[in-house]
């Protein structure tokens, strides 16, 4: 097993020798990623993904680069580095150059494999994505995540529709059926549900399976027809669905060492139309075992609990399968070598349970245990889907029948018949017709020996001469073509062996192996007496139709020779291209079904006719190169007349010159090697191929000269250069040497110097020292003396300093106690005057207070009895009581702004009053001729009021009683305070000896205060006494709020007396001032 390292390198080859198909447990190469350094280690692999050909392998790693191997071209190319780890891929794109990958930041991008460039960045979801699914068209794309899946337009790269579920739920997988446009979507309470692409409606649902085998669903597969749908998960069973019948088919057991699965996928087969028969199954203990799900035969086995495998993918075509191993390296393996029966483990021991009924009763009794040997078919059910009676021979079979089978169960007779009722095989099934047809025995060693060969030299620049776009079909061409002529060496020689190649080249492109034998086929059985007249066309096969074509129609014929057209212009280009040239893909893939199925000659038949029904056009043409342009370019032809007359042609020619007269039955090509194919002239074959062996020989031994005379002189020019440098290094070195030399005497000069000079500093160093140490000695001793006088002076100065603080200190004591005395004297007439000031400022604040009160009550005395004496004028005039209701209903509506501007008017004078006057006589005028209208109106405006007035008057009574309880709790707040000053001034007194001058303020403050007790008659205050500072702030803070509160009261006071005034001179009736507000 050969190794490769692509770690410090973004390109190189993958395998320095390609092993071949017998390759040790099929591996080709194993692939890892090491960093070398301090600390050396693997960079692990996580994902890969094959492209849609199954020629170049995309992977990625822990670290985020992404890896594209191309397998044919034996290259890898580092394309990205992502810088994080990758979680899924996805490399079948449209443009096959771009790829997906899902990143560990939830994110999708897009990248070119080309110009290494980020094409696009797609964001969505909020949890790692797990799979991407793209569609068949490539212009899709579906990826998954556990709470989410979304389709993405990979044309616009713009989310078209996302798939939400609820969390309880939960994603296992949404992706496309292969060849449909139905979305598949497997949650993990193990509903499958279908939808349509187009419409995204839901088209069904996969049924309960049966009690007793239900599993937990965690890992699917689905055929490239998209009619078998596999599951399984925590369980060593799977699941196989129907998806057209939408049944339950079969349940397959796995062995007891397989106790759950991991991953599911089908091994493609190029020829079994997408009905994939080879399933790889994955299982815990890191082995991807392969079991045919119709024979339920264990085929082969990949991985080992040494060697484990983490994931795995599978080329589209089948050649390969790439798995991630559990160490983190890559290995790629063979499926050729791995089916080949060496390598085949022995027979397995697993069960194969057929759903027959929904009763696990009858479950359990379709268990069949394979044990050794060939593995017994499952017994089919008549519900299931899965005809087999195609694939059973009948025990009496004639001979005819005998030669009729074919392999695959296919009968020839009855294709005969198909093809005749339908006119072409079905598309779906036409190559796993024609690989039966045609007997194909599918060497894979002898193909493999021929590939290995390597490249003819005939078609080393084949390019050269047909040019291809596709550098693919290119490489398949060229080894297909190389194959045939390491096969026969007549090929090498035949100039239209590509042409002849190429329809089934193009064909067969995904698959060499089958290309090779279709095309050796048709050259062992319709290309038959084809080389015996080489290098010249095959005279005798066209003689052969020209005679078919004279008995047939003998004026074409006719007309034909005329203008000098042979067989070689009429025949010949349809023979050596193959119809190619003539037909579309559609009339050819026809053309050769019937071919295929028929004998050889019917191929010459089918020339004939070609020529019979383009008789019309024909018998137009009369340049050579007119009928030379016919057979190179397609025409407007039936293709089903032509085919029709080549049957008619088969019937109606007589046998004397009948092509089947003249050609061999159908012989397939032997199995284990290919036949001899030498019918043709060797010698004129060998003689050029001696003839260009020797002139390539001549070429190789002229290059060979050459190439030798060039190295010979590159080596002696080398010889040359290396002699000059030689001797100019020499001579360099000499004088370096003397350079050198010079240096050194100089230097050794310089140093001799340096050591005399180094000797005279030391000297003097030497005795600067000693000089330094005795001045030092010196310098010390006097610097202790300096410091012992020094301390001997502090101390002297520290109590003379002490015995001078003292004294000041005294003498500050004394004349502070005397500042202190006077202070205290101060402070103590200040103390006595701001008493007095206090005492003589809440007298006589006291005395306005009272004032006031007795005024606002005089007020709301005169207040009421006006009240009174309006009420008693209303009742004994109801009319005038009317009308003045009538105003106040409009004067209310004015409301404040009335009063306002009323009173700024009044302030104008009596000219401005005299007009107000008048434009209310004027509005109560108006209001009089409005008053029968309006009587209603009023006499509920009257109810209103007078509820208004007892509402004032009741909020009048509250406010008096509020005006009490203020008064009360003032004269309680007094009495506290005062208690609170004399205790203080108390305390006071006793500290500074002045208790008898306290007394006496107390006793002259108690009896002022019974003095205003009197005088005022419903108010008590007690008597004031002196207090500090703060009581003295808080007095005077009293009395700046009764004075404010005075003088409002007696601005109110003015401003009620100028309304009254105002009203009696208008005559109106002064019961609105019940509706004025007395503030407090």
């Amino acid at each position: 097993m050969e190794s490769s390292d692509v770690g410090g390198r973004q390109q190189g080859p993958i395998w320095h020798r390609k092993p071949g198909p017998a390759a040790r447990r099929g591996v080709i190469v194993n692939i890892i990623h090491s960093v070398k350094g301090y600390h050396s280690k693997t960079i692990r692999f996580l994902n890969v993904a094959f492209d849609s050909s199954g020629d170049s392998l995309l992977a990625g790693d822990h670290q985020g680069n992404i890896y594209v191997f191309d397998l044919n071209g034996n290259r890898f190319n580092l394309v990205q580095r992502t810088m994080q780890a990758c979680t899924a891929l996805a490399f079948n794109l449209r443009r096959k150059t771009e790829f997906l990958v899902a990143l560990a930041d939830y994110s999708i991008k897009c990248f070119d494999t080309e110009t290494q460039e980020l094409v696009s960045w797609m964001r969505g979801h909020d949890s790692s994505v797990s799979s991407i699914s793209v569609h068949g068209s490539g212009r899709y794309a579906i990826t998954t995540s556990t709470d989410t899946a979304q389709l993405w337009d990979l044309d616009t790269f713009q989310r078209k529709r996302k798939l939400n579920v609820r969390q309880s739920v939960g994603i296992q997988k949404v992706f496309f059926l292969p060849l449909s446009n139905t979305i598949l979507s497997c949650f993990k309470d193990n509903s499958v549900f279908a939808w349509e692409f187009d419409t995204l409606r839901c088209k069904y649902q996969l049924p309960t399976p049966v009690e007793g085998s239900a599993l937990q669903y965690k890992v699917f597969a689905v055929t490239r027809d998209g009619r078998i749908f596999v599951a399984g998960g925590k369980s060593n069973r799977l699941h196989l669905w129907c998806l057209e019948s939408r049944k339950l088919i079969r349940i397959i057991q796995m062995p007891a060492k397989v106790r759950a699965v991991r991953h599911l996928e089908f091994l493609p087969d190029s020829f079994d139309g997408g009905s994939n028969q080879v399933l790889g199954v994955l299982s815990q203990d890191n082995i991807m075992r392969f079991i045919n799900i119709e024979t339920c035969k264990l085929l082969f086995d990949i991985g080992s609990h040494e060697e484990g495998i983490s994931t795995a993918a599978i080329s589209p075509n089948g050649r390969y399968i790439a798995s991630v191993m559990e160490n983190g390296s890559l290995n790629l393996y063979s499926v050729q070598a791995l089916t080949q029966e060496g390598n085949q483990p022995p027979p397995p021991t697993f069960k194969v349970v057929e759903n027959r009924s929904r009763c696990p009763s009858e479950a359990n009794k379709l268990t069949m245990r394979v044990t050794s040997g060939r593995s017994e078919r499952p017994w089919k059910s008549k519900e299931s889907k899965i005809q087999s009676r195609l694939l059973k021979l009948q025990v009496n079979t004639s001979p005819e029948n005998k030669e009729n089978e074919l392999p695959g169960g296919l009968n020839k007779k009855r294709l005969r018949a198909l093809l005749k009722g339908f006119g072409e095989y079905p598309a779906k099934y036409r190559m796993f017709v024609w690989r039966s047809l045609l007997q194909l025995p599918e060497n894979y060693l002898a193909f493999s020996s021929l590939i290995d060969k390597g490249t003819h030299s005939a078609f080393v620049n084949i390019q050269n001469e047909y040019p291809i776009k596709s550098q693919k079909l290119l490489r398949v061409l060229q080894r297909t073509l190389s194959a045939l002529a390491h096969w026969s060496a007549i090929f090498a020689e035949t100039p239209y062996i590509p042409l002849l190649a190429f329809p089934f080249v193009k064909l067969f492109q995904n698959n060499q192996l089958i290309c090779f034998e279709v095309v050796a086929t048709v050259v062992v059985n319709l290309c038959q007496h084809w080389f015996e007249y080489f290098p010249n066309p095959p005279v005798n096969v066209l003689s052969m139709m020209e005679n078919v074509l004279a008995h047939h129609d003998k004026e074409l014929l006719q007309h034909l020779i005329k203008h000098n057209v042979t067989a070689q212009v009429y025949a010949w280009p349809l023979l050596e291209t193959l119809f190619s040239e003539v037909l579309t893909r559609e009339e050819w893939l026809k053309v050769f079904d019937n071919i295929f199925s028929n004998h050889p000659s019917y191929f010459l038949m089918i020339v004939v006719s070609y020529i019979i029904c383009s008789r019309g056009p024909l018998l137009h043409c009369d340049q050579k190169a007119d009928f030379e342009y016919f057979f190179h370019h397609r025409n407007n032809l039936d293709i089903n007349v032509v085919i029709k007359e080549a049957y008619h042609l088969m019937e109606t020619t007589p046998l004397d010159i009948h092509p089947q007269r003249m050609l061999d039955d159908f012989i397939p090509l032997t199995k284990g090697q290919y036949p001899v194919f030498n019918k043709y002239p060797k010698f004129i074959v060998d003689y050029k191929t001696q003839e260009w062996e020797r002139i390539r020989q001549d070429e190789i031994e002229y290059l060979r000269e050459r190439q030798l005379a060039h190295e010979l002189e590159a080596k002696a020019q080398q010889w040359k250069a290396e002699d000059e440098a030689w001797y100019r290094k020499q001579e360099l070195l000499r004088e370096a040497e003397e350079q050198r030399r010079k240096m050194l005497l100089e230097e050794e000069e310089k140093l001799a110097e340096q050591r005399q000079r180094l000797a005279a500093v030391k000297r003097e160093l030497k005795v600067k020292e000693l000089q330094f140490l005795d001045a030092s000695r010196r310098r010390f001793l006097k610097y202790q003396q300096e410091q012992r006088q020094m301390e001997l002076k502090r101390l002297g100065d520290d109590i003379a300093r002490k015995a001078s603080m003292r004294e000041q200190e005294t003498a500050a004591a004394i004349r502070d106690v005397e500042v202190q005395r006077m202070e205290l004297e101060s402070q103590r007439q200040i103390f006595e005057q701001h008493l007095i000031k206090d005492q003589e400022a809440a007298t006589k604040e006291m005395k306005e207070e009272v004032d006031a009160c007795r005024r606002k009550v005089d007020l709301e005395d005169h207040l009421v009895q006006r009240w009174m004496e309006v009420d008693r004028e209303e009742k004994q005039k109801a009319q005038k009581v009317a009308e003045e209701n009538l105003a106040k209903a409009e004067q209310k509506r004015l409301d404040t702004d009335w009063r306002l501007r009323a009173l700024h008017k009044l302030k104008g004078g009596d000219q401005a009053c005299e007009k107000r006057y008048q434009e209310i006589a004027k509005l109560l005028h108006d209001n009089r001729v409005k008053e029968a209208e309006l009587l209603e109106a009023m006499r509920e405006a009257e109810e209103k009021k007078w509820e208004e007035v007892t509402q004032k008057k009741a909020q009048l009574e509250a406010e008096e009683k509020a005006a009490a309880a203020a008064d009360e709790h003032r004269k309680q707040f007094l009495e506290d305070k005062m208690n609170d000053t004399f205790e203080l001034a108390e305390k006071l007194q006793r500290e500074d000896g002045c208790f008898e001058r306290l007394c006496d303020l107390k006793a002259g403050c108690a009896e002022r205060g019974a003095e205003l007790q009197q005088e005022s008659g419903n108010i008590c205050l007690d008597g004031f006494s002196p207090s500090e500072s703060s009581s003295h702030v808080s007095l005077g803070r009293r009395g700046e709020e009764l004075a404010r509160r005075e003088r409002a009261l007696l601005a109110g006071v003015r401003r009620l007396r100028q309304e009254l005034a105002s009203r009696a001179r208008s005559g109106r009736s002064p019961a609105r001032f019940t509706a004025t507000k007395w503030t407090p």
